[in-house]
């Protein structure tokens, strides 16, 4: 798979964009660094999150910037989203998934709770779900490796894939970590 992998990317079928080192390149996947942006929950006095309200999903989250050589610091039972450093193109015929790296792991660190399937066609930066299930705070570096993109092969191309007219396609071409758009969903629209 890894040639595979590297002659997609040499062709320009799948983007890594930077791909700076090619030690990113595993047997299998490709290593994903996470970049500066996070956002986190505030603490507000509200009983619940209206999935249907944006401006009430807006409200919880707050955005921030890590600066350079500084670190994001994730505390237990914390939970945060960011994105990958790189942006990916990912072709109508392959399927990838985010899965944490082992390194992180181990010190008690998710980075993908839910939403680790990367559509066929999808284009833009991946969304980590960040969560530290762990005992202690963990500091995370911006372009540091956290975790790997898994690349599966379709039998034939997707028919409608991410970003399709006929797809609600929420989250094509996002450059920065997104609070959720499930109130777009069609069935809360009704």
């Amino acid at each position: 798979m890894y040639g595979y992998i590297k002659k997609c990317i040499d062709d320009g079928k799948i983007v890594i964009d930077p791909l700076t080192d090619e030690k990113q390149i595993q047997p299998s996947s490709i290593d994903m660094r996470i970049g500066d942006e996070f956002k986190v929950f505030r603490v507000i006095r509200k009983p619940f999150i209206d999935p249907k309200d944006d401006d009430d999903i807006a409200s919880y989250m707050e955005s921030l910037t890590v600066e350079d050589g500084e670190a994001f610091i994730i505390h237990p039972n914390e939970f945060a989203l960011a994105t990958t450093y790189e942006y990916v193109k990912v072709p109508d015929d392959l399927v990838a998934r985010v899965e944490g790296r082992s390194s992180m792991g181990r010190l008690g660190v998710t980075m993908h709770v839910t939403a680790g399937y990367i559509d066929p066609g999808f284009e833009g930066k991946i969304t980590l779900e960040i969560s530290n299930i762990g005992a202690m705070p963990v500091a995370l570096y911006p372009g540091q490796r956290v975790c790997q993109l898994v690349f599966e092969t379709m039998t034939t191309p997707a028919d409608k894939p991410y970003g399709h007219p006929d797809r609600n396609s929420k989250y094509m071409g996002q450059k920065s970590p997104e609070s959720s758009r499930i109130k777009d969903d069609y069935e809360l629209n009704k």
